[in-house]
């Protein structure tokens, strides 16, 4: 973890002890989350892009306050784990949407935000199948925070274009580093058998 991941995880666990105040539940936290980047895609899409982009940095920083109320509260579950990780996939389709309906009339724009969405699902889904095989797969350059940073920053900007093809190129760049890492860490060149799904 970096030194700035461990500072801004440590500020979340600060809010989210006060957030358990409320007796809210982390589940319930993460839904309303969900709920609020459809909010943000709806802005995305009809609305103003530099308001968007505000608020995709604002929520995205909300999405960590689940896992730290789950922590300050004792209540961190297999099933909230696997409830947060499904719900931040439904979220970045849903941010990705609202761009591409937004610039539904300009091709290449709706081609790079395509292929920024896939290379954001497949960082994640490599972690997933590496840890799903017991393995540690925290690395790579963009990893879900810094995506939001990107996405986030160039849409307030006004820099949509160039967000998005550093994210198209550099996604892609980061599933790879984590093939490769997985490749390293078990010690094979090539694998003996395949895995559906």
């Amino acid at each position: 973890m970096t030194a700035v991941k461990a500072w801004f995880r440590a500020r979340m666990l600060s809010v989210a002890r006060v957030f358990a105040r409320t007796g809210v539940s982390p589940n319930a936290v993460t839904l309303i989350t969900l709920a609020l980047n459809f909010g943000v895609a709806a802005v995305i899409a009809w609305g103003s892009l530099p308001a968007g982009g505000l608020l995709v940095l604002v929520v995205g920083a909300l999405d960590s306050l689940d896992g730290a109320l789950a922590r300050a509260t004792g209540r961190a579950t297999t099933f909230g784990a696997f409830l947060d990780s499904t719900m931040d996939r439904y979220s970045e389709a849903a941010l990705f949407l609202g761009i591409i309906y937004r610039f539904h009339d300009d091709t290449t724009l709706v081609i790079i935000a395509y292929l920024a969405l896939v290379g954001s699902l497949m960082v994640s889904y490599a972690r997933a199948r590496a840890e799903g095989l017991g393995l540690d797969c925290e690395v790579g350059w963009l990893a879900r925070p810094e995506r939001v940073v990107i996405l986030g920053l160039g849409l307030a900007t006004g820099l949509t274009l160039y967000a998005l093809i550093v994210l198209a190129f550099f996604t892609h760049v980061t599933a790879l580093q984590r093939i490769l890492h997985v490749r390293r860490v078990t010690g094979k060149g090539r694998d003996e058998g395949n895995g559906e799904g």
